[in-house]
């Protein structure tokens, strides 16, 4: 099915997860018990910020429900998310209204 053996297959997935679990460690668990330095640190508050919207922003505007064509109820809803949170500075009101706003565009823009 895949073109390897059974046995290179695991070989692979053992390599992989042996590989991520180092690479893990490496940061964790070597740097862990040391303080990081305040610039990683004001570094590090950013990343939730910068990996949030390369999760969503595929599945606003490559939608796979419906089939990669742009739905207007998803960037409405997407606007209103970002709008609330910049308005009240509230992660939960955010994404509440965005959900509210996504089913109620869903319903009357289809």
């Amino acid at each position: 099915m895949t073109g390897y053996s059974d046995i290179a297959l695991w070989v692979i997935i053992t390599a992989l997860g042996v590989g991520t679990f180092f690479l893990r460690y490496s940061f964790l668990g070597l740097v862990g018990r040391k303080p990081l330095p305040e610039r990683a640190l004001r570094y590090l508050r950013y990343t939730p910020v910068a990996v949030l919207p390369g999760l969503v922003a595929p599945l606003v505007i490559w939608p796979e429900a419906t089939e990669g064509a742009l739905d207007p109820a998803r960037i409405l809803a997407a606007a209103v998310t970002v709008a609330l949170g910049v308005w009240t500075k509230n992660t939960l009101i955010s994404i509440l209204g965005g959900f509210g706003m996504l089913y109620a565009g869903i319903f009357l823009l289809l």
